[in-house]
């Protein structure tokens, strides 16, 4: 983490902000799913990045979003960060809506069920967080929204990947 305190997203920077995550998640998960994830499975500094899926709450349609995850056991874990926007992703907002989501970790692929991490776990997994990428410390002190960490267990006995 750098020693200046981060300031705040303007709306115009999370206007710009939000259309570049979109299309360079489109393009991330079209490459990831197509090479199982030789292209596109790795963010800066060599995080993990898997794809979750999950049902657009308005739509009804699937929704695919490239995410840096962090394994706890047989469980997934994911941070909601946006950034350090003012507001949630929408990929946190279906899975609230609808917990059951799919994760894709190379090419193995599994159904899992989503749940937000209570403060507890979450003090537990956020310095692992850090530790695996450090821009999530500068992201949260962007903005006055906590921001969630979200555990995704394996529906059934398994790992995934």
């Amino acid at each position: 983490m750098s020693t200046r305190q981060p300031r705040p997203w303007t709306p115009q920077e999370e206007r710009r902000g939000n259309f570049f995550i979109k299309r360079m998640s489109a393009m991330n998960a079209r490459a990831y799913k197509s090479t199982g994830g030789r292209i596109g499975g790795r963010f800066l500094k060599g995080a993990p990045v898997c794809l979750l899926t999950t049902i657009g709450r308005s739509s009804g349609l699937p929704r695919t979003m490239p995410l840096l995850f962090l394994r706890n056991g047989n469980d997934v874990v994911l941070v909601a960060s946006k950034g350090g926007f003012s507001d949630h992703p929408q990929w946190y907002r279906n899975l609230l809506a609808n917990p059951a989501v799919e994760i894709q970790i190379g090419k193995a692929v599994k159904q899992m069920i989503a749940r937000v991490a209570d403060d507890e776990e979450k003090a537990e997994l956020w310095p692992q967080l850090v530790a695996m990428y450090a821009d999530f410390e500068d992201y949260q002190a962007r903005t006055t929204r906590e921001i969630p960490v979200v555990i995704c267990t394996p529906i059934g006995v398994g790992t995934v990947g």
